[in-house]
């Protein structure tokens, strides 16, 4: 007798509406539901069950390349990707100097775009979807892609929709992007809205949810990624009272103890540590090199003991990230070893939040005496 197979759902139950001149960021773990919320808005999947209403004209950049055609030039590609959207041959002749000003890519519109980066992909697709004007314009994570100066530029072409009562989407894994301009934030979790309402309450749920992925006394060991000369063994934090713990305080000591065994013998060997947030951003980092230390020849096993004296960062979640190279520091090539630990801060400050940055440091306030007018 053959076993039913059970039903996988990518979305079930999502409900919500989108109002003209508003941000929404759609945020969550990976296969989340994310991008196929997108597709099915875009019409490019069509729902097993429900309805979609959009009023008015779309705008997607659902992944890098969509709608270009790779053997054209971006001359061509131009006419043809806008036309798929939805403009007139008479408003893209209009608008053509505007799209290849904004996507700088001016030397180049002549070119095969298969000859393009993937950043000159990304810059010529946002371009012919923001010029195509649209009411509704979806966006996923593609604009990670560009560089920061790229990427500040589109922001600011966002605005700019806003303020012409375009509704807008954005799928992205930058909270500090989302944060930066969406008004109202979506956390899908396994397919279901798990939690809808401001940045500034959602995005702590989405990262909570990042580090509650990792389980606690599992640490991703990460070697394959490169040579494997060292295997980190385990990496304990431990408090200013010799304590290991997985919850600090903001302010306080904390000492990294780093166990590994290395398989063969290395030299020239750069010890790396870095505090990231659930999302991949460093707050802080640090190596035996940049503090002029230099690691005798490793062989067998070892400890190597990191001690921050103050740690910084504001309270949240964050991940330990311990990492070997070689003496080129490069990451891909020179990949001796790494491990990740997840960790929580916490702070005796109630107030103590984002606003005031990725990292905390005590300062001193003075109330000066007025001048006396003589």
């Amino acid at each position: 007798r053959r076993r039913s197979k059970a039903t996988m759902w990518a979305l079930k139950d999502v409900s919500l509406d989108i109002m003209p001149g508003e941000v929404v960021g759609i945020i969550g773990c990976n296969g989340a539901g994310k991008s196929t919320l997108l597709k099915t808005l875009s019409r490019v999947t069509d729902p097993t069950a429900g309805r979609i209403e959009i009023y008015g004209r779309v705008g997607s950049l659902l992944e890098v390349g969509t709608g270009f055609h790779p053997e054209l030039t971006g001359r061509d590609n131009i006419y043809l990707n806008a036309a798929i959207l939805g403009m007139k041959r008479a408003e893209i002749v209009r608008k053509f100097d505007e799209i290849v000003a904004f996507a700088e890519i001016e030397r180049f519109i002549d070119t095969p775009v298969k000859r393009y980066s993937s950043g000159m992909y990304v810059r010529l697709a946002f371009s012919v979807a923001a010029h195509l004007e649209p009411d509704v314009l979806l966006i996923d994570e593609v604009l990670s892609v560009g560089d920061m100066a790229f990427q500040k530029k589109c922001l600011q072409k966002i605005s700019q929709m806003k303020n012409q009562s375009s509704a807008i989407v954005i799928v992205s894994h930058n909270m500090i992007a989302v944060k930066a301009i969406c008004e109202r934030v979506i956390l899908l979790s396994q397919g279901q809205v798990d939690a809808s309402g401001l940045a500034d309450d959602v995005v702590p749920l989405y990262e909570k949810l990042m580090l509650e992925s990792v389980k606690p006394d599992e640490v991703a060991d990460e070697v394959e990624e490169g040579m494997g000369h060292i295997r980190i063994k385990a990496i304990r934090l431990v408090d200013e009272q010799g304590n290991e713990q997985r919850a600090f305080e903001t302010g306080k000591g904390l000492k990294v103890i780093i166990e590994y065994i290395a398989t063969e013998k290395v030299e020239n060997v750069i010890a790396y540590a870095a505090i990231r947030r659930p999302d991949d951003f460093i707050c802080m980092g640090t190596s035996t090199k940049l503090e002029d230390v230099m690691l005798p020849q490793l062989h067998g096993p070892g400890t190597i003991e990191l001690e921050i004296p103050e740690l910084l960062v504001i309270p949240g979640y964050y991940i330990m990230d311990v990492t070997f190279y070689d003496q080129n520091f490069e990451f891909r090539t020179y990949f001796l070893g790494r491990k990740r630990i997840s960790f929580q801060v916490d702070s005796s400050l109630p107030s103590l939040d984002d606003k005031y940055g990725v990292f905390y440091q005590k300062q001193n306030w003075k109330v000066l005496p007025a001048e006396i007018e003589k």
